[in-house]
């Protein structure tokens, strides 16, 4: 959709603006994503076969990232998410615009996400 690492930067912030609120009861030490700099908070549910997200960060970067995960994740199965390569992830050139502790954290987030939906299964 963009062109400039610099419009999908700004695209990212503007998805962290735009996530819906998380209550701060979910806010959780079991809900933490371990293996981010910063602190983001995960919270599935299953309704019927299909796993939903929820999320939060205390930086809006990284707030944006998570958003941007839940955004295609959420709403699908748990085999779909286990199953997944994560490679738009790549394609959007995300990984290799991001310093090295945002891009550790994109992997924690990836990975718990996986792992969320393999318990799942």
């Amino acid at each position: 959709m963009y062109d400039e690492w610099l419009d999908k930067y700004e695209y990212l912030i503007d998805l962290g603006r735009n996530l819906d609120v998380f209550p701060e009861e979910l806010k959780t030490e079991d809900r933490l994503i371990k293996g981010c700099q910063s602190r983001v908070w995960l919270d599935a549910t299953v309704e019927g076969d299909k796993l939903f997200f929820r999320a939060d960060s205390d930086a809006i970067i990284t707030k944006g990232i998570i958003s941007l995960l839940i955004g295609v994740y959420s709403g699908r199965t748990a085999r779909e998410i286990a199953e997944d390569d994560f490679s738009f992830v790549d394609k959007l050139g995300l990984r290799e615009n991001l310093s090295p502790t945002r891009a550790n954290g994109l992997a924690s987030m990836i990975e718990t996400l996986r792992r969320t939906a393999q318990n799942q299964l």
